[in-house]
């Protein structure tokens, strides 16, 4: 790790601190749930409103469109977001049906 400090002491790295949110979005066709990362302090939204055309997710499990039945887990998956119906932190779940 490369650490270098500026005339009045701040600290500048190379790394990027990111946080894991967990999240399910909808798709046409399945619903995904997984986690994605965020810089400290950035929001949702604005990963979402990025160029970046598609959203990486880790520890991924691919359900049914009703989110009823896993089909498919994977550690990686990139999503195009324009396929992105809706998105929901599992912090804003109320029901115990989504996963």
């Amino acid at each position: 790790m490369v650490t270098h400090f500026d005339e009045k002491g701040k600290i500048f790295t190379d790394i990027v601190q990111k946080q894991p949110v967990w999240v399910t979005l909808q798709l046409s066709r399945s619903r995904i749930h997984g986690a994605i990362f965020i810089r400290n302090n950035e929001r949702i939204k604005e990963v979402l409103d990025n160029a970046e055309p598609f959203l990486a997710l880790t520890q991924v499990e691919i359900l049914s469109i009703d989110g009823t039945k896993t089909e498919i887990k994977t550690n990686f998956l990139a999503v195009n977001k324009s396929k992105i119906i809706w998105l929901m932190p599992d912090s804003e779940q109320t029901s115990t049906e989504v996963k």
